[in-house]
């Protein structure tokens, strides 16, 4: 029987032949080579994926996967690009935009299948990494977090601070990153919120703020973060200390299980 259903959007004719061909015993898909083509099926199916090429005539796919964003109706619809760009600017504005991920051409069957099952089952790919939380008013912010560690963590974001009690009542973060400063409740606030909880007495909290002066960072330690980090995010900074908290963290949870 087939699955679900996946539209995949390419200017070249031979392309959606080939990768409908070989998707067809898992999915079911549909080809669009245009922007046009691909609103014209939106509104009559709701696909659980989209698979979109960059490079096209009139309009690419950058463009495309704005529109889908700006539209409550598609916004949720994950899209991954599947392109011959191969170069990290393209892959960085394409995460900045909203795609999920990215997928080089040529590729073999096997990755094809991992990527799409990948994101449509989000709880296979997270079962095994560490939860981290990410609190910022600023969604380019969350995205670009999501984008630099969502490799190796789950990432989960979170723009409305004054939600975070309702979110820790259905997940169990093992590392957070706040922002300090947000409206209705700030990164000071949601320290004392998080060192509250008795199952997050310990959990490493880091702040990510563009002010980073001794007076905040004094007072964010003193409330319980761990430790800080100054905006504009460092890659390298951000991946190492999220690492090495967790980490520690991780191996005094493993300790005090035994």
């Amino acid at each position: 029987m087939v699955g679900r259903k996946i539209i995949y959007v390419d200017d070249i004719n031979y392309s959606l032949i080939s990768l409908k061909e070989r998707l067809k015993a898992r999915y079911e898909v549909f080809t669009a080579q245009s922007s046009e083509i691909l609103f014209e099926i939106l509104e009559k199916i709701t696909p659980e994926l989209i698979l979109l090429d960059i490079n096209m005539p009139e309009v690419d796919g950058y463009s495309i996967l704005r529109q889908l964003k700006a539209d409550p109706r598609y916004s949720y619809i994950p899209v991954i690009f599947v392109t011959s760009n191969d170069d990290r600017q393209s892959l960085i504005t394409g995460m900045e935009l909203g795609a999920v991920d990215y997928l080089t051409k040529p590729f073999t069957d096997a990755k094809l299948l991992e990527c799409i099952e990948m994101h449509l089952n989000p709880e296979k790919r997270d079962a095994n990494k560490p939860i981290i939380l990410a609190v910022d008013d600023n969604p380019s912010i969350l995205k670009s977090i999501n984008f630099l560690l969502n490799d190796i963590y789950a990432v989960r974001t979170l723009a409305a601070p004054e939600k975070l009690q309702e979110l820790l009542n259905i997940m169990v973060p093992d590392l957070f990153l706040l922002d300090c400063n947000m409206p209705v409740l700030n990164g000071f606030d949601l320290v004392l919120m998080i060192r509250g909880l008795p199952e997050h007495a310990a959990t490493p909290i880091i702040f990510i703020t563009t002010e980073g002066t001794i007076d905040n960072i004094s007072v964010a330690m003193h409330l319980g973060a761990s430790d800080f980090i100054v905006k504009p995010i460092d890659e390298t900074i951000l991946r190492e200390k999220t690492a090495a908290h967790l980490a520690d963290y991780i191996m005094r949870r493993r300790l005090r299980d035994i």
